[in-house]
Order: structure tokens, then sequence, then C-alpha cells
């Protein structure tokens, strides 16, 4: 049982989008998505540095644009489930037919406005925890007044909250947690802080028409399966200010019979997750073109 899933915000990098401009039709199927959100994705994906795409308001339709782009590449894929880390879940809700490609990137561009928007009243961020047993790390941001925002599973909790709790974090580390990495983005999502980007989001999705997914959507929330588009969206509203719990999206990936994992561009967190979190499950990350044959000889033996 073949899983496609879509990373989140961080996972981009100077450039990571020239290669697939290079593919038949990508150019322009870029430039009308462009067009449509009133931002130059191909420079972006392209150009720009680091600090450049770091930005909310233009790492978030970057990021669901690449996803989109290399999981059509693929070509028919019949995966038995979909999933996205963060802003992923707007990928994943395109991968199942709940949101089309318009739609999915129209959202996601005013979700990346008003987030940015929340992050810029605190100076606010985000750093991984790595190692260290969940309970204990947990126990420990809330004791400095961190949330627990990401909740990743294979040993790595993102914390987030202010810059001064987060240098208190760095230098007052929880019982067993090796190190405390700082994650490039630019707020403390998925926490109270991005409280105000709840109200626009849903005056923006008031205006969408869902349909109910074509295959098994399994949601950051909790980790369940999501029937309805109605509740897909629901949920992609209210997730801005709450916990992503990924740990709880591989267990229903087991509970589901998972047997190959595919990560869309720009692929490499969650596929590094799944190596500790699914042992024996083969997995694959798409980086370049490179990557597609390898992707669709697995999908061919594990897909639907």
């Amino acid at each position: 049982m073949l899983v496609l899933v879509a990373p989140g915000q961080g996972a981009q990098t100077p450039g990571f989008l020239t290669p697939w401009l290079e593919l038949p039709g990508a150019a322009d199927r870029v430039a009308a998505w462009s067009d449509a959100v009133g931002l130059d994705l191909a420079h972006y994906g392209t150009q720009a540095d680091a600090d450049a795409i770091r930005d909310t308001a233009v790492a978030q339709p970057l990021l669901v644009a690449a996803g989109i782009l290399s999981a059509t590449a693929l070509g028919d894929v019949s995966p038995g489930a979909v999933a996205g880390h963060s802003v992923g879940e707007i990928t994943a809700a395109a991968f199942a037919g709940v949101l089309d490609d318009s739609a999915a990137l129209t959202l996601v561009r005013k979700r990346g406005l008003a987030m940015a928007e929340a992050a810029a009243i605190t100076e606010t961020g985000m750093s991984a925890l790595l190692g260290g047993d969940p309970e204990v790390s947990v126990a420990h941001l809330e004791k400095l007044g961190l949330t627990p925002a990401n909740i990743n599973g294979a040993g790595q909790i993102v914390a987030a909250g202010t810059l001064e709790q987060l240098a208190a974090l760095n230098e007052d580390k929880p019982e067993g947690v090796r190190k405390v990495v700082p994650l490039k983005v630019a707020g403390a999502f998925h926490t109270h802080h991005m409280a105000p980007a709840v109200e626009t989001l849903a005056k923006a999705a008031a205006d969408l028409a869902p349909a109910d997914p074509k295959v098994t959507y399994v949601s950051n929330k909790d980790g369940r399966a999501v029937a309805t588009g109605a509740e897909v969206l629901e949920r992609l509203v209210g997730q801005v200010a709450n916990p992503v719990r990924w740990d709880l999206c591989m267990e229903t990936f087991k509970e589901l019979g998972v047997t190959a994992l595919v990560e869309v561009c720009p692929g490499g967190t969650l596929t590094g997750l799944a190596k500790r979190a699914l042992p024996g499950v083969p997995t694959l990350a798409l980086k370049t073109p490179d990557d597609l044959d390898a992707a669709r000889a697995l999908i061919a033996e594990h897909g639907a």
C-alpha cells in the first residue's frame, strides 16, 4: 500500500525548482499559477536566495506548487493514502481531489499571507529537538512557555514560541535531548501566535467548494482519516494554530498497512522520519526529476 506525502515549510532550498521547470509544460503551468496568485513562483524557485524564500508568504505557495508539479510528473498514481506535513496538507488535499490545483494555490497564498501577518506581531520562531523522551520534552517545553508545535515521531519534536523562549531552550535543553536546531521558518506556526490567521483563512475557505477525498486522507490534527471534503477544509483552517501530530499520521500509515512511501518535491524530511518510525518500509524522496524513474518503479510495485 503506497502512501504519498508532501513536506512542510523549511523543506525549500534556493534553486530547488530549477530542474522541474525543464519538464514539458512545467514552465507554462507555473507561470499560470503565478499569475493566479500574484507571485512569481518561477523566480522564487530558481533565483531567489534563502532569506527570500524563507518568507512565509513566499515559501508556502512555492512548496505547494512544487509538490503538485512533481506529483503530476509521476504520471497516473493511485496511492492508498495521502498526507502532508503542515502546509503540505494543502498539497495532499490536491492529491486527494478535495481541491483542484487552482483552489489549492489560491488557498495557500492566502494562508501564507495571513500567517506572515500574524508572525509580524511578535518575534517568534521554531526549533527542532533531536532525541529525548517525548513526555519529558513536552513537559519541559511547557515549563519554558513554549508549545510543542510539531510532534513528528522518530524522536523529533519542534518547539515554537518567542525568540527569548527559544534562547532559553537552547541554554536549558530537556533531559536526553541531543541537540536543538533552529528551523528556517519565520514564526511560531501551529501555536496561539497564529490565531489571527485562522479567521482570515476561514473566510477564504468559505469561498471554496471542496469535494470528498478520492483516496484516504490522513489529517495532521490527530492522524485520523477524514472522509469528507468539508471536514478536510475545516481542519486545514484550524491547523494553522494547532499542533501537527505527524507521529499519529505515521501510526495510521502502519494501521493501513503501508508498504512504501513517496515524498514529493522538495522531498527528504518526511522520508527521513519514516525511515526511523516505519522500519522496513521502502521510501523515496523526489528531489529532482532524476528521481522520477525510481519513484515510478516503487509506485508500480506498491500502488493500487
